[in-house]
């Protein structure tokens, strides 16, 4: 399963984030796999001081979304980071790596996670392609919108052809860390909160009871 956010930045957001990316400098992105041959892009310096500003932007986007939290079960979030394909950039099919390192200790990707942050019109190609089973699924939505998708599926990103393509990307550690868990979860609290209403408080009560044993037996809040 993966979620997708339409609104995960404000406009405001969307545009400081391009003011920011306008001055900061970029590096070959494999500079963070180096031993890849299917990676073409660009990414954001980490040493630049407009990385940190862009990405504490994204961060507290992340925080504050209450789709994002109710679908991701966030216990870590990596530093996001600002990614940029130009005219023949692409990344090829891939699952990204099951740890990283964030911090004191590694991150487990349980989850990815795509910001977009160009026009669809000021670009062609860059489609991230998340591959279900025989099919594939295309995103090129407007700027501000995130697609949040398990680390586990084969992704792409297309070849660019025309313009820039400009993203922010990220990581998450769940504290559920059992996929078809976690999707149960989320689709569990899902009903609570758009039928709840309609259900005698008795009932409500005990659907939330059994939402939360289950959250305590299958979450890892270590």
């Amino acid at each position: 399963m993966f979620c997708e956010i339409p609104d995960l930045l404000t406009d405001d957001e969307v545009r400081r984030l391009r003011e920011l990316a306008a001055g900061l400098a970029f590096v070959d992105g494999r500079a963070s796999n180096p031993g890849s041959t299917i990676k073409r892009n660009l990414q954001a310096d980490f040493a630049h001081p407009a990385h940190k500003a862009s990405s504490d932007i994204l961060m507290a986007a992340f925080r504050r979304h209450p789709t994002f939290i109710a679908f991701a079960f966030p216990k870590m979030i990596a530093p996001p980071m600002l990614t940029k394909h130009q005219p023949g950039m692409h990344y090829g099919p891939h699952a990204d790596a099951a740890f990283m390192p964030v911090g004191a200790r590694p991150l487990r990707a349980d989850l990815s996670c795509t910001v977009f942050l160009t026009e669809p019109a000021d670009y062609d190609g860059g489609e991230l392609s998340v591959r279900l089973g025989s099919r594939e699924v295309d995103f090129r939505p407007p700027p501000g919108a995130a697609v949040v998708y398990p680390s586990t599926t084969i992704h792409e990103v297309k070849p660019v052809t025309r313009g820039e393509r400009l993203c922010g990307i990220t990581f998450i550690e769940s504290d559920v860390v059992d996929r078809a868990n976690r999707e149960l979860l989320y689709e569990l609290n899902e009903v609570l909160a758009e039928e709840g209403e309609k259900l005698s408080f008795e009932a409500r009560t005990r659907l939330a009871h059994v939402a939360v044993s289950l959250h305590r037996q299958w979450g890892d809040a270590g």
